[in-house]
């Protein structure tokens, strides 16, 4: 029975080792790709809100009226 859950003859496939200990590497490539992605994307979405709200800023003060002497 024992040998039917860890296989036929050797236990594990080095090779399938070797593919999971590749994937697992990708995965955590592609988790720390995503993080960067996020972080410059919410860089951005900062920029331009901050970009809108200083054009929002700079047309509310020329469009205003001299105050009165």
């Amino acid at each position: 029975m024992a040998k039917a859950l860890l296989g036929h003859i050797g236990g594990t496939d080095p090779r399938m080792l070797a593919e999971v200990r590749r994937l697992q590497q990708r995965v955590r490539d592609l988790e720390d790709e995503l993080g960067r992605a996020k972080a410059e994307n919410d860089a951005l979405a900062a920029a331009v809100h901050g970009d809108s709200f200083d054009r929002e800023l700079l047309d509310a003060v020329k469009d205003r009226e001299p105050a009165l002497t």
